[in-house]
């Protein structure tokens, strides 16, 4: 079973095995410090923004026009590492991959 490292917004490290397929937001709405995911996984909000560590972020498909528009409307949008944690799906290739939190707007 795939695994993600993730750092919270408290600096918190935790580590989460996730199913292939499973959207990665999942485990981190039940981080005391986690996404709020308000939209449900519906890409219509950016309350599950993270930072995917460059390397990994590679290795994810490209996002869709209205995930980019709706993280680079953010004051904290990096280009190459902000993605919608309902937006990416958990795969073999991706066990180990490591991401932050990005801070709440």
């Amino acid at each position: 079973m795939p695994k993600m490292f993730i750092i919270d917004r408290d600096g918190g490290q935790h580590e989460f095995d996730l199913e292939p397929g499973e959207s990665i937001y999942e485990p981190l709405r039940e981080l005391d410090s986690g996404v709020e995911a308000l939209c449900g996984g519906m890409c219509s909000c950016a309350t599950c923004h993270v930072y995917i560590e460059s390397d990994w972020a590679a290795k994810l498909p490209a996002p869709q026009d209205d995930e980019l528009e709706l993280l680079e409307e953010t004051e904290s949008f990096k280009q190459g590492e902000s993605r919608l944690s309902c937006q990416v799906k958990m795969a073999d290739h991706l066990c180990g991959m490591r991401l932050t939190i990005a801070p709440e707007e």
